[in-house]
Order: structure tokens, then sequence, then C-alpha cells
């Protein structure tokens, strides 16, 4: 039997979650989306925006910073589904389309390509050819047990695209993401995906490998074999099956930056700051954390689930979604993005250089031992005060109203 390969850079595995973003949190993702995807077009183009979203480490902590679970099968479809509504109606401003879905919004894809081709004068038939490309590579050509549920084309009115789409597992109860960019797509049958996480323990048939040519020779061969005998794969999953944050997940000299320098009075003394007078610590935690998505470079996103200390999550983990917090984090963001069009980009250059700010204290810090464990404590404990709520509802303070202290 030909040798089969299985290229173990090209995928994320994510427990599957079931249940709705409760509407609280997804008027609000989509807005806080919103605002995100504007600010990355305005500064650095449309194409930066592609490369973005098919990069799974960078989508994973856009979807953390938007209050998604940070390890779910729910932060693909909740995530595209809240740009989808924030990104559309503005195609004429922002120049960018999301075809697609979940289920049958996903078969539906074609029609809303040939549609925006007949509006745009693009090419709605190439459109739709390579969406069916997509969807059948990672359906037929990567067998490796996820059967495609969930298929979105991201694509700009210059024609370039990206997909982000998601395949389930039932065996296992577990999802898998595949992002491509057409500016890395040489051939749509050797090596198309971006490059992206996740690891196996095992040999699955993927001809879409480069090292698979034999194996593509060889399919007659092998046709009428049982699949028991062409995918032996032994699932190893790089997503943690644990549902909570735990330290082991973030970069805590990153993390512990980012607190210090919104919540240790000596450290908010830049510049940066002062221009953003008037803006609460727990705030500038929040945009600090929006400010990396928007302008970090690749590297910072090797840990997405420290993104979740912008705005927790909605089922309490890493604690809950502070809402006041949120809809000032959306507001100063807009109000930013609104007044560097016409000229006014001091409070969006304070913005950028949040995240400049905290790397600069990160090269020094040190976190405590403890730092992540008080993080979590007094985000919990101080959560009423910020209009904390889950899906299981609004939080209510404490007994004993004690005041952690991180620094």
């Amino acid at each position: 039997m030909p040798k089969l390969y299985f290229d173990s850079r090209r995928h994320a595995d994510l427990p599957l979650h079931y249940g709705k973003v409760p509407p609280w949190l997804a008027q609000r993702m989509s807005s806080l989306g919103g605002a995100i995807v504007e600010s990355i077009v305005n500064e650095y183009g449309k194409s930066a925006f592609l490369t973005r979203i098919s990069d799974p480490f960078w989508f994973q902590a856009f979807g953390c910073v938007l209050g998604m679970d940070w390890h779910s099968s729910g932060i693909t479809t909740s995530v595209m589904g809240a740009l989808k509504g924030a990104v559309n109606p503005r195609f004429n401003e922002l120049g960018l389309y999301i075809a697609g879905g979940k289920g049958k919004y996903s078969r539906q894809t074609p029609q809303e390509l040939l549609l925006l081709g007949s509006r745009t004068g693009m090419n709605g038939d190439e459109l739709v050819q390579h969406s069916k490309l997509t969807a059948k590579v990672d359906n037929t050509a990567i067998q490796d047990g996820f059967q495609i549920y969930m298929h979105t084309f991201i694509v700009s009115n210059e024609g370039e695209w990206a997909v982000v789409q998601q395949g389930m597992n039932e065996s296992n109860g577990m999802a898998r993401r595949y992002h491509w960019h057409s500016q890395t797509v040489k051939s749509f049958t050797e090596n198309p995906h971006t490059f992206i996480y996740g690891r196996n323990q095992g040999e699955i048939l993927n001809l879409t490998d480069d090292k698979a040519a034999s194996s593509k020779q060889g399919m007659l061969d092998i046709i009428g074999e049982k699949p028991s005998l062409i995918i032996p794969e032994i699932q190893k999953l790089l997503m943690p099956s644990h549902h909570e944050l735990q330290a082991k997940d973030v970069n805590l000299k990153r993390l512990g930056a980012t607190l210090a320098m919104a919540h240790d009075k000596g450290l908010r003394d830049f510049e940066s700051l002062l221009l953003l007078e008037g803006v609460g610590p727990r705030t500038i935690q929040s945009l600090a954390l929006v400010s990396e998505i928007i302008h970090g470079t690749p590297s910072r996103f090797t840990d997405p689930a420290r993104f979740s200390f912008a705005h927790g999550g909605k089922d309490g983990h890493p604690f809950p979604v502070p809402t006041n917090v949120y809809d000032e984090t959306i507001s100063i963001l807009q109000q930013s993005v609104e007044k560097a069009k016409i000229g006014d980009a001091d409070k969006f250059q304070a913005i950028k250089n949040l995240s400049l700010i905290s790397q600069m204290i990160e090269k020094d810090f040190e976190p405590d031992a403890d730092l992540f464990d008080k993080a979590i404590a007094r985000e919990r404990t101080e959560s009423w005060k910020y209009g904390g709520q889950t899906i299981f509802g609004k939080e209510f303070p404490p007994k004993d109203d004690g005041q952690l202290k991180l620094f």
C-alpha cells in the first residue's frame, strides 16, 4: 500500500460546544469585531486583514477578545457570524464581503458570491469555483475523520480571498478548523492551506501533501481497501480538553506586563496613557489587548488564551464578560477610528501605543508565581462592578467584598 502523509501544521482541533451566543454578547461581538476590522483595513489594508484571519493563532486570539470561550468550536461560527453582520453592510466602505456560514448557510455560499459578482462586476463564477474547491479538498482530499459543516468565504473587492471552514468528528466530539488565503495558494491540490497548527500521532490520507505524489498515483491500488486500513489515525489534540483557563495556557510574562501597565499607578504616566485620560485601569487592560489584535505581529499570538483577559467568556471562563468595560472599549475604539478619518489620529495612535508600551514593560517584567491565580480571583470578585454577565445571568457582589491586589 502506498505510504500516506499527514502534514501536522495545518489543523486546529477544538472541543465541540453547542448552544447559541446570547443576544447581549452577540451584539457587542459584532460592534467590536467591526471596529477592529475597520481599524486594520484603515491602517494596513484589506490584504492585511485577510492575512490575519488566515492565521489560526490570530483568529483564536481575536475570538477571545470578543468574549468567546477560549478553546471551543463555537468560537469559529460565532466570530464569523458576528463579522458577517458587521462587515457586509459596509462593503462599499471596507471592500470586504463574507459569504456562507454554518449548516444551511454554508450551502448558500455560491448564491451569495454570484449575487456579489452581479452587483460589483467581480467574477462570481470564479469565486464560486474557489469556494467549492476549498470545501472539496478539506472534505475529500484530506480524509482525517472531520466532515465540513461550516464554510465561510471572505473576499475583497479586488478579488483576494480567504476561507475559514470547520469540520466535525462525531466519534471524538472535536471540531477542526481549516484556513486558506488566496495569496498562498499555488495549487488547490498541493499544500494549499495557510500555515496553521495541529498535531497528530499517526498517518492519515492527505492527498494535498507535497510528499503524496506516489499515493495519488497509487489510488487505484487502494481504492478497494477498507477505511480502517487507510486511515489508522491516532489524534493528538493541540487545544486542551479542559474548559477552565489554566496558567500553562498563557504566556505569564506577556500577561503580567499588560496587567501591570493597566493597574500599576507607577506605570501609568506614559504619554499615550495620558491621552486616554479618564479611562479606568480595567478598560486600559482591554484596550491594550485589542490594540495587540490590531497591530501585533504573528509572534504575539502563540498564546491566544491570554486575550481572554480582555473580556472574559460567556460561560464564565476565565471570568464573566465585563459588559460595561466591553461597551466602553467599543465606544473608545469606534471614536478613535472616526476621528482618524478626519485627521485627528491622537486617540487612535494612543491605542496603538498601548501594545508597544506593554512590550516595553515585558522586557524586564518577572511575574510572581501566583499572578495568574490572583488575576483570575480579582476579575471574578470584582466582576459585578463591571456589569459581569454569563449565559447563566448577571453577577452580584460577593458577600465579602475584599480587595485583591496584584501589584
